[in-house]
């Protein structure tokens, strides 16, 4: 049997103001895009706009006047699926399953990461920006659909960029 997939989520994070062709590419498609801080720029979010409706949140290094308006932490739902999106998860003070959360989306570390917690998907789409050390370049889905979330990373070519 088939799920089919109601919406597509693209996840970035960390682009620390540089917006990778790859990037874009690989968020095309996205009926929502969630980009979880370390911005870098306010142009950033324009261009994800060109794409699908963003949510974001303002990263630890998101300090300059536009990011003022952004909030730390964001909730986005997408049919019947609750997603928490923060900047850095050891700042989340609540418990996601309490409050009916089903995904937390987050950055901060740069190492891309998909685990689950007491039925709470968390995923980590890494940094689409510059590299870091010799972690990947990457970002991430989520599908959404009746059955629920399903998640995956995508690593970009990170040998060209925008």
């Amino acid at each position: 049997m088939t799920t089919r997939r109601e919406a597509r989520v693209g996840l970035i994070a960390d682009t620390h103001g540089m917006l990778r062709t790859e990037a874009l590419d690989a968020l095309r498609g996205s009926d929502f895009i969630i980009h979880a801080g370390d911005i870098g720029r306010s142009d950033i979010i324009e261009r994800l706009l060109m794409i699908a409706p963003v949510t974001a949140v303002r990263g630890n290094n998101d300090r300059e006047a536009w990011a003022s308006a952004l909030r730390e932490v964001e909730t986005l739902d997408v049919g019947d699926v609750r997603i928490r999106v923060i900047h850095d998860l050891a700042q989340l003070m609540e418990d996601p399953a309490a409050a009916g959360v089903h995904c937390v989306v987050a950055g901060h570390s740069h190492q891309p990461r998909i685990s689950e917690r007491n039925d709470v998907l968390y995923v980590n789409p890494g940094s689409a920006g510059p590299r870091r050390f010799k972690l990947p370049v990457s970002v991430g889905q989520l599908d959404v659909s009746r059955s629920g979330v399903r998640a995956r990373l995508i690593t970009l070519d990170a040998k060209r960029s925008a």
